[in-house]
Parts: C-alpha cells; sequence; structure tokens
C-alpha cells in the first residue's frame, strides 16, 4: 500500500507542475462540432465510497477518468478494500472483508469529498478516524453537524489536535448505529449523503429533514434501492432510511452525466461557439442556467440528451446582463458561478453575483480584473459586475477546480495568449480537457515544466 501511495503523491507533485498555454480568440465566434459530457464527478465519487455497504463488488461504469476518482481510488485501497480499473471508465471495488477505518491522512486533506466516507464505514465497521477534511481554497468545510448526526446515532467522537490539524475518531459502543431524526440547519448534498449511506446499516429508521435535493443524491439512492436499500424520498427534504443490512449488487452502477460540466460547455459556447452541441447531457438539471442564459437572449435548441448552440456571426454585445444569486438545487449552481461570471464580463449593463453558498468563492475575479474585466467586489459574498469588456491574456493561477475551468473560458475568449498554471485543480474535475477543447476548435496545449 506504500508503494501505491509514495507513486500516487509523486504524480500529484508532477501534475500540479502542468500548464495550459491557450491562445485566445479575441471575441470571435470560432468554436464548432460537439463535446460529450463525462459521468459526473459528484455522482462517481458518492457510489465509490458506498462500495464499503455492500457484501460483494461492484462495478461501476462511465467513471469519468479524473484525480478525484484516483484520489477515491487511493483512500479505499488504503483502507484495504478491492479496487480494480478494469478498463477506460469502468471500475470493480469490493470491500468484503473487515478492513481499516483510518482514514490517509495526505490524501483526506487533499480531498474534501473523503468525509462521505464516514457513513458507509461507521455503518458496517463502526469506528472511523480522520483528520480534518481539505481540498480548494473557498471557504471551510464545517463538519459539526457530521459530529452532531452521529452522536444522536450512538457514535462516541473524541478530537485530538488543534485548528486544521485536528484528527476526529469515531466509534459506536453498540453492534449498529442507530436510527435517529437528523435535521440538516443547511441543505447539504455531502451530509446528506453521507446520512442516508449511514443508516442503510443502522438498527431502526433514519429520517433526515431539510436534506438537499441535488440529482446525484436520487441517483445515489436508486442505486442503493435497486441493491437492497430502503429508503424513500430521495430528491426531497425529507430522506426516511429503513436500516436492512449490507447490500448485494444488482448489475452495475452507470455514472449519471456531469451536470456542472455541461453547465460549462453551454457557457463557453454561448461566448464562443458558431454552432456546438453538447452531448450526453440531461437538461432537466440545468434547468436555472439555461433560464437565465436564455432570458439573457442566447439561442438554445434542447433535445432529450443534448443542447445545440447556434450564435451564427452574433456578438457577445447582443446579450443582455443577468443577476445571478447562487442557491441549492434547484437554484442556480454555486460551482457554475465562477463560468457564468466570466459569461457577465461580455454581456451589457451592470449585474449583481450574489455567492451564497461558499464564503472566500469570489477571490478568483481578482484575476479577471487583471484580464480587464470591470468587476467591482461589494463584499464577501457579491461582486458588481459590468460590460461588455474586452479582456486580454494573462498569466494565471487555477485557485480551485470550477474557478480554473472559468479561467480556461476566459482565455477563450481573450485577446492574445494565456497561461494556466496550477491545472492539477481542473485535472481534479474534468477528463482530458485540453483534447476535448482542441476537437471543437481551441488552441490550447498542455505542458509540463
Amino acid at each position: 500500500m506504500a508503494i501505491r501511495s509514495n507513486r500516487s503523491d509523486a504524480i500529484f507533485h508532477y501534475r500540479m507542475k502542468d500548464k495550459f498555454l491557450i491562445r485566445g480568440l479575441g471575441g470571435k465566434k470560432g468554436l464548432t462540432g460537439t463535446i460529450k459530457v463525462s459521468g459526473a464527478k459528484n455522482a462517481a465519487l458518492k457510489v465509490m465510497a458506498a462500495s464499503i455497504l455492500f457484501k460483494d463488488d461492484i462495478t461501476l461504469e462511465n467513471v469519468p477518468e479524473i484525480e478525484d476518482v484516483k484520489r477515491m481510488s487511493d483512500l479505499l485501497t488504503h483502507l484495504g478494500c478491492s479496487v480494480k480499473h478494469i478498463r477506460p471508465h469502468t471500475y470493480n471495488i469490493g470491500c468484503r472483508k473487515k478492513i481499516n477505518t483510518d482514514l490517509s491522512n495526505e490524501i483526506s486533506k487533499r480531498m474534501r469529498s473523503s468525509i462521505v466516507l464516514l457513513g458507509p464505514l461507521l455503518g458496517r465497521f463502526g469506528t472511523v478516524s480522520f483528520p480534518h477534511p481539505g481540498g480548494c481554497v473557498i471557504g471551510e468545510r464545517p463538519i459539526d453537524f457530521f459530529i452532531e448526526g452521529f452522536k444522536k446515532m450512538g457514535a462516541v467522537v473524541h478530537i485530538t489536535g488543534g485548528a486544521r490539524k485536528k484528527t476526529y475518531s469515531l466509534s459506536i459502543s453498540g453492534k449498529k448505529l442507530r436510527g435517529a431524526t437528523i435535521f440538516l440547519r443547511t441543505p447539504s448534498v455531502t451530509a446528506t449523503e453521507t446520512f442516508m449511506m449511514a443508516g442503510v446499516l443502522a438498527h431502526g429508521v433514519t429520517t433526515i429533514q431539510n436534506a438537499a435535493l441535488e440529482p446525484e443524491i436520487k441517483d445515489l439512492a436508486d442505486f442503493l434501492i435497486r441493491s437492497g436499500a430502503h429508503i424513500k424520498g430521495a430528491g426531497t427534504s425529507t430522506v426516511i432510511i429503513s436500516g436492512n443490512g449490507t447490500l448485494t449488487a444488482r448489475g452495475p452502477y452507470i455514472t449519471m452525466p456531469d451536470r456542472i460540466e455541461a453547465g460549462s460547455f453551454i457557457i463557453l459556447g454561448a461566448l464562443c461557439a458558431k454552432h456546438l452541441e453538447i452531448k450526453n447531457c440531461n437538461p432537466e438539471h440545468l434547468s436555472a442556467l439555461l433560464h437565465i442564459l436564455e432570458s439573457a437572449g442566447v439561442t438554445l435548441t434542447i433535445r432529450k440528451t443534448s443542447i445545440i448552440i447556434s450564435n451564427g456571426h452574433h456578438g457577445a454585445k447582443k446579450f443582455k446582463i443577468i443577476n445571478v444569486k447562487t442557491h441549492e438545487y434547484p437554484g442556480f449552481p454555486t460551482d457554475l458561478q465562477a463560468p457564468i461570471t466570466v459569461f457577465l464580463t461580455q454581456t451589457k449593463g451592470e449585474a449583481i453575483v450574489f455567492e451564497t453558498i461558499f464564503e472566500g468563492r469570489l477571490g478568483y475575479t481578482e484575476s479577471l480584473e487583471a484580464m480587464g474585466a470591470n468587476i467591482t467586489p461589494m463584499d464577501a459574498h457579491r461582486v458588481l459586475v459590468k460590460g461588455p469588456a474586452i479582456l486580454r491574456g494573462r498569466k494565471l493561477e487555477s485557485p480551485d477546480l470550477r474557478a480554473g475551468l472559468a479561467f480556461i473560458i476566459a482565455a477563450i475568449i481573450a485577446r492574445g495568449d494565456s497561461t494556466i498554471h496550477n491545472v492539477y485543480n481542473i485535472d481534479r474535475g474534468y477528463e482530458h480537457i485540453e483534447d476535448r477543447l482542441r476537437a471543437i476548435g481551441v488552441s490550447i496545449t498542455r505542458v509540463g515544466n
């Protein structure tokens, strides 16, 4: 296991040095063709974690080939699970025997979604220890409601260390977690999924109130139900789980399309495409974004599993500016806040972008200002965007997964050349992004230092 960890860390440091060189289109509508949406990162990672609930192996298909999936694979391997990368986009995972329940410090500190493993590990093995979760610098991940929820389910909590060096150890005194009613102060996707998985193996009924509504939650629940779990209400604000023992795989899990990736490609197409088709997406999951773009004047053809953008020779100055406020699903997703801000820099008028989910997620706008965007910070959660602005190529540092892709979009519409460093952050969530963008006409090259 140590050999695997060292190899993975070497790859991590290597990719951290990669950069993208992008030649901008200078506002021209130069992109054409078709781009396919990958499987959803946030769906695949949660099903990988759910493998711990199964008495046999599970197979996952349409899994994106991204760094976060590799990290979750490493976490599971470190615990003692069998993770086989059978072929591209297909994994087989088994956690049949008693495994180690201490999450790797190094991997967990770099991966915010590692916390989703708590539910399956506590539910099946009755104990887990983990460091304070890390990841992108977009604001602190509060874990107090995870701790409070597991206490209600019968867990005893021990905390050692201080500040960001805290280590948490949770264990149960009985044979199983106890069902409980858990009210989430804010609708958290990760908390909803974590407690839902914990409830599958708990004794009695677990009720999650004020649950998150994101489609990835129902997708996970549907797979668990097909495998023997008793779950009602997934996709609504109240989820009820009746504990029913370990699960049995009944066919492969096929990862749903990534709605955040799809939305980012739609925004790119609105800004830069002559004619672009985004395939393998679910438009029903993108209603908030599609409403904003259509209100701004973007012409969209919406089909069952694809969206077509035809701009012809119309300029971005024809687009109307629209205020944007992020909100839990079905509201406008926080993960599309950075790309839509780039879009707003090319529209006519003034708009407020109001980030309600994460504090600190607007820091990337300083880099857009350096490119020529007219963006004025109002407070920690709001900026004023005035457009249209002429963006010019710059050297940029990708601060996180979503802002990193927003920088790619900004560099594509800019005049001149841009260099984007720290592209590992982008690799975490977007599979072979440079190859797919190059295929539709983007001048983008990956360079290693």
